[in-house]
């Protein structure tokens, strides 16, 4: 546990072209600034607990300045508008995946003991409820929430949205890499890969809110057995993260109405369980203690 890692991915999604959300997209890019000068929620909480944040450009739609602590991994400039066709080629879906388990093997050098996810990216909770929507066999309006602070219109308009990019795609269920590549985004697709390379070198990731359960389920779908590795920060706002939990099989350890993203309900949980691990091999037992036992009876 002495190396704590939370990778935050960012990408933009040409499904803003519709309206489906309260910020404009050149929101994504100035947040990545935010994060590298250390100004963000993440940062905050990444600090408490005691891990190191690494920033990674999966797909911002403009070019963003090469620094320390930001890792460049661009598949394109943001995906095409979901809601007219593909998000992406299935060639990009799967090269996505492979830069996120190629940040991962990357980190590996100086050690890593516990992961945690995050993500930034304008339009990605209309992302992740399609995602949820293909492969949860629930409908749209089960799985879609408010995002970054939409009115009741624009949740409406979310929903429409939504519906036509699954009717549009008609993403296949059975086969994750057509549902990622057709309603997906390229943050998503690279923590999938961050997940699925955590769990080959049996690393435990903590999953933070709607967008990392999107691709924890991506990741799951892909291999059932990353399960085994995946830890539930908490219960996000989004009414489709539940959902995600229950497909997965996964409890969370908070229920705080998070919806800020970023992989700061990942630090949380990181921190707990940093904190359990203290308890197991710190405390003393009532044995070890001298502490006199119940009395049977």
């Amino acid at each position: 546990m002495e190396n704590k890692v939370i990778f935050t991915l960012a990408a933009d999604h040409g499904v803003t072209e519709e309206r489906i959300s309260a910020y404009p997209k050149e929101v994504t890019a100035q947040m990545v600034y935010n994060f590298i000068n250390q100004g963000a929620g993440i940062n905050v909480l990444a600090k408490h607990v005691g891990a190191r944040v690494v920033v990674v450009d999966m797909g911002v739609a403009v070019d963003l300045k090469p620094g320390p602590g930001l890792k460049i991994k661009k598949i394109n400039y943001g995906t095409k508008n979901m809601a007219k066709g593909p998000a992406m080629t299935r060639e990009e879906a799967i090269k996505a995946i492979c830069a996120g388990i190629e940040v991962f093997e990357e980190e590996l050098n100086p050690g890593v003991g516990i992961v945690g996810t995050g993500e930034m990216g304008i339009g990605n909770t209309t992302v992740a409820s399609a995602i949820t929507a293909a492969f949860c066999a629930k409908s749209v309006e089960e799985v879609s929430g408010r995002g970054a602070g939409l009115d009741d219109l624009g949740l409406k308009n979310k929903i429409e949205v939504i519906k036509k990019s699954l009717l549009v795609n008609k993403p296949d269920p059975a086969d994750a890499i057509d549902v990622l590549s057709k309603v997906g985004g390229f943050e998503i697709a690279g923590l999938a890969g961050i997940i699925l390379a955590a769990a080959s070198h049996k690393i435990p990731v903590v999953i933070d809110g709607f967008i990392s359960g999107a691709a924890a389920l991506v990741a799951f779908k892909i291999e059932p057995k990353v399960k085994d590795y995946m830890i539930a920060a908490h219960k996000s706002q989004e009414r489709g993260h539940v959902i995600i939990l229950e497909q997965i099989g996964l409890r969370p350890l908070l229920d705080l109405d998070l919806r800020l993203g970023e992989g700061t309900g990942g630090a949380l949980g990181i921190g707990l369980a940093d904190a359990a691990i203290k308890i197991l091999i710190q405390m003393a037992t009532f044995k070890s203690a001298n502490v006199s036992e119940k009395k049977n009876g």
